[in-house]
């Protein structure tokens, strides 16, 4: 299993120790980094930055939202970055849901998921190919365009640049049984949010069709600390954001996912008190035990223990939300 760092997306402003971070994992051994985005700074420049200050790890979205940008458009930043950086590049992608895509983006969210997932991924599978001129005609994205509104003058174009690597790795971020299902079928490898080593069963039937090189790479939160409670504050603050509040009350993939993995009375009770304006209480009412199985908190030998059940299972990458250079090391330390 290898060891990734995740740094997510930028709250206020970016966070001066990133690069530093970054620099560090490399130095430890760590296969990859990865950025993010929601509705603030995006995936793309800050990886961009990353990269000019690194020269061996990977460099991952996990994710870039594909409402933020045409897929063709999402295709040359990932070709572009893949070229300055002498092929490190992994692109993850992510569709959100409702209230992000219609309510930042201003784009009407699909009302099938699947087919716009798999028309993105084909368009950039095809720009990466540069086979021949992008030519698709989907029910969400067409090349060229050809709806009512159009001119008829678009013409198929491949691009002008030649992308370093027609197989540059797409990933996806999926939550739905049935979209994970089609991500091991489409993709090269797939970005659980929530993991739990304890319920891989909870995601069996959907990785039945998995082929050999498919990568796992779920997001931990890890954090070396002798305080257990003290030390999944900051995972329960997120679940407790995540759960209650990104998306609607009668909508939300977040809150379905934790439902599926045996907590569904927490999971409505955490919306309904996030809906409610209840924030803090919404947070405290996460269980520990939720927050504990999909995380990696507390004392060495204690995380040591742990890490040995997400190395027996099928993770392939585990990308760690490590807030500290000592955490990283001991991470390194222990999957050695």
């Amino acid at each position: 299993m290898r060891l990734g760092l995740a740094l997510g997306y930028w709250g206020r402003g970016p966070d001066p120790g990133h690069v530093a971070l970054a620099q560090e994992a490399e130095r430890l051994g760590y296969d990859s980094v990865w950025t993010a985005e929601a509705w603030g700074s995006d995936a793309f420049t800050p990886l961009t930055w990353i990269a000019a200050r690194t020269s061996r790890i990977k460099l991952g979205t996990a994710v870039a939202q594909m409402a933020a940008r045409s897929p063709v458009t999402t295709a040359m930043h990932a070709l572009t970055l893949d070229h300055l950086s002498g092929g490190r590049m992994m692109l993850g992608l992510g569709l959100s849901g409702p209230q992000v895509v219609e309510g930042w983006y201003g784009r009407p969210f699909p009302r099938s998921p699947l087919t716009a997932t798999r028309e993105y991924v084909e368009v950039i599978r095809q720009v990466l190919r540069r086979e021949g001129p992008v030519e698709v005609a989907g029910r969400f994205h067409s090349h060229p365009y050809g709806g009512e509104d159009s001119t008829g003058l678009g013409k198929a174009l491949k691009p002008i640049t030649h992308p370093l690597r027609a197989d540059l790795p797409v990933l996806l971020g999926a939550e739905g049984p049935k979209n994970i299902a089609q991500t091991t079928r489409i993709a090269d490898g797939w970005l659980p949010l929530y993991w739990s080593p304890l319920r891989t069963d909870a995601y069996e039937a959907s990785l039945a069709d998995v082929g050999e090189g498919f990568l796992i790479a779920p997001m931990a939160r890890a954090k070396v600390c002798d305080d257990v409670a003290e030390g999944l504050l900051p995972v329960k603050a997120m679940l407790g954001l995540y759960i209650g509040g990104m998306g609607h009350s009668a909508r939300n993939f977040h809150a379905d996912l934790m439902a599926r993995m045996g907590y569904e009375a927490e999971a409505r009770r955490i919306q309904e008190l996030f809906l409610a304006g209840r924030r803090e209480e919404a947070v405290l009412a996460v269980p520990d035990a939720f927050a504990d199985e999909i995380s990696l908190v507390g004392p060495r030998a204690r995380i040591a223990e742990r890490l040995e059940l997400w190395r027996k299972g099928p993770v392939t990458d585990l990308l760690v939300l490590a807030p500290d250079p000592h955490t990283l090391r001991v991470l390194a330390e222990l999957n050695s």
